[in-house]
């Protein structure tokens, strides 16, 4: 059976770009011409996943908004004469069932994944988190090999990995433990270790937020524990699924595949300025802005 579902969780509340997530939550923040979230869901829309499930919070209503077709806007922009700014609003006719439903409580990852049961049911779904964009302009193919390495090798879990390019930056992630040595972008995954020491790290692969579960992990996810700050954390589900004898397979993101992660200023504005300089309209002007602008700040 194709895997066309997704779970995308957004109800974090986004408290390190505080006060721009204040009212707003981070996945709509601008990247470029677009909020966070449209381009997860084009990203997946073009890996053939049909149906999304949002798990929202408090304050996360724009979301669902957004992705509703704006009647009144389109008869006003036709009114208007505006026609070419409808083209902005062909993502509204993309073939996708949404759905919504609230994590009343912030109770971690793994507990975001478990209120979905009931919609997801007993199949296997995909699991992309809302803050995290995969490849410029959503042309990443990460969910798609996700989905046939998943059918392949008829797996449990399948996760997808970046490559760190700082060993110490292990220590704020999930990080692979690949099963013998890694000879290709997919290997066998032995098991997730969260947030090792540097030196107690098995690999420089850190968990990059696309994931695909079969059912199983829903088992474990009931019996896990809450962990620091009272959170079910996803990573401690998934390793019972692999310690009881679950297929775990884990894929490496490809070189033009990088991950932005819209999880603080830093990584916010540099995902920004990416997408702004791929910008085919204003993206050399904004080249030569910023050329001129650092040149006055060079020292001579």
């Amino acid at each position: 059976m194709a895997i066309d579902l997704a779970v995308i969780p957004v109800a974090g509340l986004g408290t390190r770009l505080l006060p721009a997530t204040k009212s707003q939550p981070k996945e709509m923040l601008p990247v470029g011409r677009r909020p966070v979230v449209q381009y997860v869901v084009e990203e997946l829309a073009n890996s053939g996943v049909k149906r999304m499930l949002f798990i929202t919070g408090y304050g996360k209503s724009s979301i669902e908004d957004f992705f509703d077709v704006n009647h009144q806007l389109i008869n006003n922009l036709r009114s208007t004469g505006k026609e070419e700014q409808l083209a902005e609003l062909a993502f509204e006719r993309n073939e996708v069932e949404y759905a919504y439903t609230r994590q009343r409580e912030q109770l971690g990852l793994g507990h975001a994944v478990l209120i979905s049961e009931p919609f997801v049911g007993r199949q296997p779904f995909v699991v992309a988190l809302g803050d995290s964009i995969i490849g410029m302009n959503a042309q990443s193919r990460i969910v798609e090999r996700m989905i046939e390495e998943y059918e392949r090798n008829n797996a449990d879990v399948v996760v997808a990995f970046e490559e760190l390019s700082d060993p110490a930056e292990v220590v704020h992630y999930g990080v692979a433990q690949p099963r013998g040595t890694i000879t290709g972008d997919t290997f066998e995954l032995a098991g997730l270790i969260e947030k090792p020491a540097v030196d107690e790290a098995p690999s420089n692969l850190a968990v990059a937020a696309r994931y695909v579960f079969s059912p199983s992990i829903y088992d474990e996810l009931r019996q896990t524990e809450r962990g620091k700050g009272g959170e079910i954390q996803l990573t401690d589900a998934m390793q019972k699924v692999l310690q009881k004898g679950g297929k775990g397979i884990g894929i490496r993101l490809a070189k033009n595949e990088p991950r932005f992660d819209i999880g603080n200023f830093e990584s916010y504005f540099q995902a920004f300025v990416d997408f702004a300089l791929a910008d085919p309209q204003f993206g050399d002007g904004l080249e030569r802005y910023l050329r001129d602008k650092l040149s006055l700040n060079l020292p001579t």
